[in-house]
């Protein structure tokens, strides 16, 4: 029976540079893609089922493990660069559906995939695929230098608006708050995204007025985040978390909703 895997065999330095070679193996397009591999309970042939979630930078698995009960029949799909980090999170999961099949989706619709999601992003995922994506504490790259590194960029955010379904969601966590600033400012800046404040998440204010946003939408958004599940399990799922409480450290919350664009000359938009 296999066992749940110690951490401290999968330790690695927790930097990396998104921008040199490694050497990955990526489908051609999300179509050649084999999910049946990741999700064998899930993926048949012929089934319409797709990935939902993606955590970018998905670190140990925490927040994968912690959403996979909460919402047992969507698809799942963890995203990191770091070998040993990656390996840690696949062998977790081969352990958790082993020990725990008598759990609610039993972790079948989990997985994690060793990629570089900065440059490969679309091959994995259709237009319009995914209804959230997470960033929990992504690498600062404090350096100016490096500043050109950090996941959230204006280039990048294209990608994003890409594979994220109108109306899907955004979510960002970080204990460094020039990146946090960093962050709001290049999505805010995107036609293609709205930020959701920090504030109408938990209060049930109404958010400000965008145009890609009707006031029924708006009514539908202040429902949705009053009720979002997702929220709860942000801040202390991954081990980034954990060490920030640990050091009483602050935490920044930032969500974006992927919005409909300015309309083209053809009519259609974005």
């Amino acid at each position: 029976m296999p066992k749940l895997p110690q951490k401290k065999y999968y330790r690695q330095r927790a930097h990396s540079n998104p921008i040199a070679d490694h050497n990955f193996d990526y489908p051609i397009c999300p179509s050649e893609m084999d999910w049946n591999a990741l999700y064998p309970t899930h993926w048949q042939e012929g089934s319409d089922k797709k990935v939902e979630f993606a955590d970018i930078g998905c670190g140990y698995g925490g927040l994968l493990v912690s959403l996979a009960q909460l919402f047992p029949e969507t698809l799942m799909l963890g995203m990191e660069i770091r070998v040993k980090v990656s390996d840690f999170v696949i062998d977790r999961i081969k352990g958790l559906r082993e020990e725990k099949k008598d759990r609610p989706g039993g972790y079948q619709n989990i997985a994690c995939i060793r990629t570089n999601a900065m440059k490969y992003l679309p091959n994995y995922f259709e237009k319009g695929q995914l209804s959230k994506m997470f960033f929990l504490f992504p690498d600062p790259h404090f350096k100016r230098a490096k500043h050109k590194w950090r996941i959230i960029n204006s280039s990048l955010l294209a990608e994003y608006a890409y594979v994220l379904r109108q109306g899907g969601l955004v979510y960002t966590v970080t204990d460094v708050k020039d990146l946090h600033e960093w962050m709001v400012h290049h999505f805010t800046k995107h036609p293609l995204f709205v930020h959701v404040k920090e504030d109408e998440l938990h209060s049930g204010n109404r958010p400000p007025f965008h145009p890609a946003l009707t006031p029924a939408s708006l009514m539908s958004l202040e429902a949705e985040m009053a009720e979002d599940r997702v929220l709860d399990h942000l801040f202390d799922s991954s081990e980034e978390g954990q060490k920030v409480s640990r050091n009483s450290g602050d935490k920044f919350l930032a969500v974006f909703r992927r919005v409909c664009g300015p309309t083209q000359g053809n009519g259609t938009t974005e």
